[in-house]
């Protein structure tokens, strides 16, 4: 490569390079002016009242010249390396870009979606290499991040480095990397909470090198839905969010609605959902649901204002610490007596997503009507019969009755 002292600039006279081979310098013609552009670009220019001295210094002090050529190397081609061989080269407007040309960062994943259930731990896998595989490891900052399932924005789960790591909001405490095995950064989610559900994004950050994977992780669980003491359609959105928490739930995810519908759920009333649309599924077509004509599915109502508009909802609950039990006592009990009776029991009476959950988890089956927390009067049956209701398995409700009125009641204790 040769490295040029440029004289004349103005007048496109003569010019002295200096090439690396040679130990003296010599006189070069231009031959045109798109060569000069070419390399004046890689020049330290001179006026032509300065030729003389550059002459004599090019002539007898080539220390000096050597020293020159060193200069015209770094104002020409700047360049950085990080180990990723990376190089900064000038563009025509002399403007740095960096060029990558050697190795690359791969960060993967070897499940699309993990499955877990409240309470539990979920590891969701993640996993970086180096193509073509490196002989000693780099030091990396590892991020993994969150998009609600409900929506919203990407918020941060948890940053490392090294040993290092620190986790964030409603994940404090209940997250760290599990890294047991080379390039292994899996995140490990203990106690699992009903609004976990989401996107995950794995990131993995070495110098300007930035790749990334995403784990879905969805809870196994059970959609129900719910209607007020108030009746029918009576709640924004608000208010179904908040009765769903009251009740040991969450408003359910469409996901999770169109499973439960794919299990055969069928329910003729629109209820909200966690992104603040409305829907219902039905499994068999009818007149008053949609019409006759219409295949079966999930109908949609679509967005819906969240303060103004009045529907059900539709709840989801996962899996108890705890047990649901009928409460053997020797006489009926009224609303306020049922709670007192749990109390005296060790226990508390139970709510509505608990006797869901418990039905589905750990197949609660009982064919006794009892109060609940919410002043509603239903019952779990898991294997069908006479005199409990239909034919298919599920919890039966007889709505809202007056709470002087006497029945069982299902509390909810440890195990």
């Amino acid at each position: 490569m040769e490295f040029c002292l440029c004289i004349n600039e103005k007048e496109y006279g003569d010019f002295l390079y200096y090439n690396k081979s040679a130990s003296l310098p010599t006189e070069r013609k231009r031959s045109n002016e798109e060569s000069w552009k070419a390399v004046s670009q890689h020049s330290i220019c001179f006026t032509s009242s300065e030729r003389d001295t550059v002459k004599w210094i090019m002539m007898t002090r080539p220390l000096l010249a050597v020293m020159l050529q060193l200069l015209c190397c770094c104002q020409a081609a700047p360049s950085y390396s990080n180990g990723f061989f990376y190089h900064d080269i000038m563009n025509g407007n002399g403007n740095g870009e960096i060029y990558f040309n050697g190795v690359r960062l791969h960060v993967e994943t070897t499940e699309l979606s993990v499955y877990g259930v409240r309470g539990s731990s979920a590891m969701l896998p993640c996993h970086l290499r180096y193509e073509p595989e490196l002989s000693a490891p780099r030091k990396t900052r590892v991020k993994w991040s969150w998009l609600p399932a409900i929506g919203g924005h990407e918020t941060d789960v948890l940053v490392a480095a090294g040993l290092r790591h620190r986790s964030f909001g409603n994940f404090k405490g209940r997250v760290h990397l599990r890294q047991n095995s080379p390039g292994e950064v899996s995140l490990v989610i203990t106690d699992l909470q009903l609004n976990d559900t989401g996107r995950y994004r794995c990131e993995v950050i070495d110098g300007l090198e930035d790749e990334s994977a995403t784990v879905d992780l969805e809870l196994r669980g059970v959609v129900f839905p719910y209607q007020p003491p108030t009746g029918r359609y009576h709640m924004n959105f608000h208010a179904a969010q908040h009765v769903c928490e009251e009740q040991d739930s969450a408003l359910a995810t469409f996901e999770q609605l169109f499973l439960a519908w794919e299990e055969g759920l069928d329910w003729c009333n629109a209820g909200w959902l966690a992104d603040g649309t409305v829907q219902y599924p039905i499994t068999i077509p009818r007149k008053p649901c949609g019409g006759l004509g219409v295949a079966p599915g999930v109908r949609s109502y679509g967005s819906r204002h969240r303060h103004l508009h009045l529907y059900d909802a539709f709840c989801f609950s996962s899996s108890l610490r705890g047990r649901v039990y009928f409460l053997q006592h020797p006489q009926k009990l009224n609303f306020t007596e049922a709670i007192q009776a749990c109390q005296k029991d060790g226990a508390q009476i139970a709510k509505v997503g608990q006797l869901y959950a418990a039905w589905r988890f750990m197949g609660l089956d009982r064919c006794d009507a009892g109060w609940l927390a919410d002043g509603s009067l239903r019952y779990p049956i898991s294997s069908p019969r006479p005199n409990c209701g239909p034919q298919e398995p599920g919890v039966r409700t007889f709505g809202f009755p007056a709470q002087h009125q006497k029945y069982g009641v299902y509390c909810y204790g440890p195990r």
